[in-house]
């Protein structure tokens, strides 16, 4: 009953296959291999548009190199108040970027609304000498919350971003989760909707360690291979991390473990519903966040059920929580099984 979290799970079968074939014999280090090759063509038939493509380990890596390559370090990004970027990196975008500054915008459910946006731009204290500028809207598909951005939504965002000269990076360590769930394609939920970068994700959803920075003006992409080099983000043995890429990509392997850990989460969530515990959020990705009462809460850990109690100031209409109850993160996986969610809800059921 492992919940903690997707990282928690182990790499997807056909990943692990990959990377023992690309294991077999010698192949030229730093990405001037045939999987690097193969993966940056099958990145722009996905996303049906040229793409530079810049791969990296880790999910920290490739949002703090593409929003330092987006900004100067007089710039600011804007993003939500509890975005991973601005809330679980470490200050990493800061420290690569030279100095950027992040600033967080409140939004329920851990969505920047349109007018949110539009106000802090509008009466923002911005420009030198004296005042950061805005360089970069920054939005997490899925959120922290596990809701989604519809494509119609990021379009409006962008439209006002644009019309404020930042440009738009999307966080998508959990985009295959917000794609399946969305079933719209890849270019009309990014570039379409006015993406200008992005940081795709597939560690989360079954890979070992593999990230990509995707930008869809090719032309953005100078000095980003220098840039992540001087970071220590350029893998000498560059094949692996493309061989996960690869295979996670082939015959949409990416969406299938997402809707599989998608469909989890349904399960989790509807349980959780049945038995008075509706999620406080509605569950649109692998993530359904819920408050245990703390007999529940107590019985499930004892059981050894995993999971992390979260905090948050997203919640709808000034929601508070009950005393001493948990405001618990669950998440699954394409490792997830039905027996961990039905062992789950039996477990809390018992006491709830």
């Amino acid at each position: 009953m492992n919940f903690a979290s997707d990282n928690a799970a182990g790499i997807a079968p056909d990943i692990l296959d990959a990377i023992a074939r690309a294991n077999d014999g010698s192949a030229l280090a730093y990405g001037r291999d045939e999987w690097t090759s193969r993966v940056e063509a099958k990145f722009a038939e996905l996303l049906e548009h040229e793409v530079a493509v810049f791969l990296v380990p880790t999910g920290t890596a490739a949002n703090a190199l593409a929003l330092a390559h987006l900004t100067p370090p007089w710039g600011a990004v804007l993003c939500h108040e509890e975005a991973h970027i601005a809330t679980d990196e470490c200050g990493a975008p800061e420290f690569f970027g030279g100095g950027i500054k992040l600033i967080g915008l409140a939004g329920e459910a851990c969505k920047i609304a349109p007018a949110t946006l539009q106000r802090a731009l509008e009466h923002g204290q911005w420009g030198g000498p004296h005042h950061v500028s805005p360089a970069v809207l920054s939005l997490s598909q899925s959120t922290e919350a596990g809701t989604i951005y519809r494509p119609a939504e990021i379009r409006q965002l962008a439209d006002i971003a644009h019309a404020h000269g930042l440009a738009v990076h999307i966080d998508g360590a959990r985009i295959g989760n917000a794609l399946a769930r969305l079933n719209a394609s890849p270019a009309h939920a990014t570039w379409q909707a006015g993406v200008d970068a992005m940081s795709f994700g597939a560690t989360k959803g079954g890979a070992l360690a593999a990230e990509a920075v995707l930008l869809f003006d090719p032309a953005r992409g100078a000095n980003m291979s220098e840039r992540r080099k001087r970071a220590g983000h350029l893998v000498s043995k560059h094949r692996f991390v493309a061989a996960q890429i690869e295979a996670y990509l082939t015959d949409d392997l990416w969406l299938k473990l997402a809707r599989h850990a998608n469909a989890m989460a349904d399960r989790l969530g509807a349980g959780l519903t049945g038995m008075g515990l509706a999620p406080v959020w509605p569950v649109e990705a692998n993530e359904v966040f819920v408050v245990l009462p703390p007999r529940v809460d107590a019985r499930l850990k004892a059981a050894g059920a995993s999971y992390y109690p979260w905090t948050t100031d997203a919640l709808s209409g000034g929601t508070v929580l009950p005393p001493d109850s948990v405001l618990a993160r669950l998440v699954t996986s394409f490792a997830t099984t039905v027996d961990d969610v039905d062992r789950f809800l039996a477990t809390a059921a018992a006491v709830s």
